[in-house]
């Protein structure tokens, strides 16, 4: 039987108001898919530079992947490709998350796939 997963609205919402109440910024910056979008982070390491991070799946596993080599990048170039991927995939949900330490604030480790 398939795990039962929590639409993408709620998911989100729920770890909006948790890194909230620690202190640490997380906008929706466009909202995708109300149940099923993806995920793609910007975290912005408030130094000049950001990491973006696409949501994937290793293994039945949710993990997250570098949107591109450069990891960090710029914060222009994380705009800029952000800016892309809303006009590709309009159900994908874009979220910027401002954290010094780089917390996705998602759970999934980081991988290089």
């Amino acid at each position: 039987m398939a795990e039962a997963r929590l639409s993408t609205d709620l998911y989100v919402g729920a770890y909006v108001r948790q890194a909230m109440r620690e202190g640490v910024p997380m906008t929706v910056i466009r909202r995708g898919d109300p149940s099923s979008g993806s995920l793609i982070l910007k975290i912005n390491l408030l130094n000049g530079t950001a990491r973006v991070l696409i949501e994937a799946r290793f293994h039945e596993e949710r993990v997250w992947t570098p949107a591109l080599p450069a990891d960090p990048m710029p914060d222009k170039d994380a705009d800029a490709y952000l800016s892309q991927q809303a006009d590709i995939d309009p159900d994908a949900w874009l979220i910027e998350i401002e954290d010094k330490q780089g917390r996705t604030w998602f759970p999934g480790k980081i991988v290089a796939l």
